[in-house]
């Protein structure tokens, strides 16, 4: 989308209804272009349930002026479950206290029943360095097939440690009919049950394939949401469009969505897979380079760039940040910086996120990981290790199968995650933070994407080394 189109000054779309109108109702572009002035604030949330059943009156008065039905520019016959929510007590539905099950110990065997839909993914991060979560509404099964109040719970559970730090969510809507839609009574208790973590962090929401249905349901949900929500929102028609924002080979778009998106006139891109052997631009390149190249460029072992953060992050108000790792920074600024550590310049940092952004991007497009790609499939099996093993295991992996100069600079790396663990009180960063934000930035697999089930192993690797670090890194 381009960003020129937006103005947070922009009024919404007029629904002229007129007999002189061509349109019978609001075209798509109409909202596409449309963007509220929003972000979160707990006060608009005790908007009454009297401006919900205004606004769907208002809509459905509109349409019943040009004597065409809501159900023209929804999906299904959406109107009966609409007038159902309006006739219980809408108050009710959106501020009494939604009772959900207890998850307890055995939460993987709890949710089993909802995971194996694979309805909501954790792809890594985007070149910001925010999680990607994703949401596919083909993957819905029908209704009678799901409870959807343990959906909500499962939903909840799943993404709670991911919706703690900044993080941008993709929903592909392709495939939502009326035989798995959730009602409009579910969607207003699921509104209710995110806490404001999950409104607040969010910072782009991209609905992709959006339709008249999708946009009709924004406009009910109207005076529920926060008023400055609508900035972080980004209708998504083509699929191509999104892979401006995100890679979409991370992503594990359903074939029903891609043939979905050429029969709208898409082109899906392809892979961004180098040809031939990869060559770096420059001789001083630190990024997208692999460990040896920069060690035998700049003749040392921890990249310049890992150490000119740190040495900045080390300081005491640095490290005292509430949120530091978890905070997305000004893209621009890290672009800067990027181009500065690939020139071979010395970096200066005028903000502690710019800093933690910068490490964790020099992380995250390393050529190979720096787990390695061998030690991967490894990494995974944590959870099925005997906790009396673990210690000897992961000691093991770390000191004995990591090459030395990986080992050399993951020491480096964690010793000073755990200073930042050690000002938690402050920072809010303790070993369960840490290793949710650096997980997936420490191993990947080289021949899939990123998963929710990859990454769950992945970051209770990183806790545990960052937990028993004094007796894992004893060289």
């Amino acid at each position: 989308m381009d960003k020129s189109q937006h103005s947070s000054s922009k009024a919404a779309p007029v629904n002229n209804f007129g007999a002189d109108n061509e349109e019978p109702y609001p075209s798509l572009s109409d909202y596409h272009d449309y963007e509220p002035n929003l972000e979160f604030d707990d006060s608009e949330l005790q908007h009454s349930s009297t401006a919900l059943a205004q606004t769907v009156e208002m809509i459905q008065a509109e349409s019943n002026s040009m004597g065409s039905p809501i159900s023209d520019f929804t999906d299904d016959n959406f109107e009966e479950e609409l007038a159902e929510a309006c006739e219980e007590n809408l108050d009710s539905l959106m501020f009494c206290s939604t009772s959900y099950p207890e998850v307890g110990d055995n939460a993987s065997e709890k949710f089993s029943e909802i995971s194996k839909y694979g309805i909501v993914d954790v792809k890594g991060d985007d070149s910001d360095g925010r999680k990607i979560i994703v949401v596919y509404a083909c993957k819905l099964p029908q209704i009678k097939e799901i409870d959807h109040v343990l959906l909500l719970s499962y939903l909840k559970y799943t993404l709670e440690s991911y919706v703690k730090q900044d993080y941008s969510l993709i929903y592909f809507h392709y495939g939502l009919t009326s035989k798995n839609k959730p009602s409009f009574g579910w969607l207003i208790q699921a509104y209710k049950a995110f806490d404001r973590n999950y409104k607040k962090n969010l910072k782009a929401l991209y609905l992709v394939h959006p339709t008249s249905f999708l946009k009709f349901v924004s406009q009910v949900f109207r005076p529920l949401i926060s008023a400055k929500f609508g900035k972080k929102l980004n209708y998504i028609h083509r699929l191509k469009e999104l892979n401006a924002f995100i890679p979409i080979e991370k992503l594990d778009i359903p074939s029903e969505v891609i043939e979905h998106d050429k029969k709208l006139g898409g082109e899906v891109p392809a892979p961004s897979i180098p040809d031939g052997p990869y060559e770096p631009v420059s001789q001083t390149q630190q990024f997208g380079v692999t460990l040896q190249y920069i060690r035998d460029q700049y003749n040392v072992i921890i990249p310049p760039v890992v150490t000119q953060c740190i040495e900045y992050l080390d300081q005491p108000d640095a490290l005292e940040t509430e949120g530091i790792f978890r905070r997305s920074a000004n893209a621009n600024k890290v672009r800067s910086l990027k181009e500065i550590a690939n020139s071979g310049q010395n970096l200066t940092f005028d903000d502690p996120h710019d800093a933690a952004v910068l490490l964790k991007k020099f992380l995250r497009e390393l050529k190979e990981p720096l787990l390695t790609f061998e030690l991967y499939d490894e990494i995974l099996q944590f959870q099925s290790w005997n906790n009396d093993e673990r210690l000897r295991l992961v000691s093991i992996l770390v000191m004995e199968k990591l090459p030395e100069d990986n080992y050399k600079v993951l020491k480096y790396i964690i010793r000073f995650l755990s200073r930042v663990m050690e000002r938690s009180d402050l920072n809010k960063m303790n070993a369960q933070n840490l290793a949710v934000v650096f997980g997936p930035n420490l191993v990947w697999s080289e021949l899939v994407s990123m998963s929710l089930a990859a990454i769950g192993p992945i970051n209770m690797f990183t806790q545990f080394l960052l937990i028993h670090q004094n007796d894992i890194f004893m060289i």
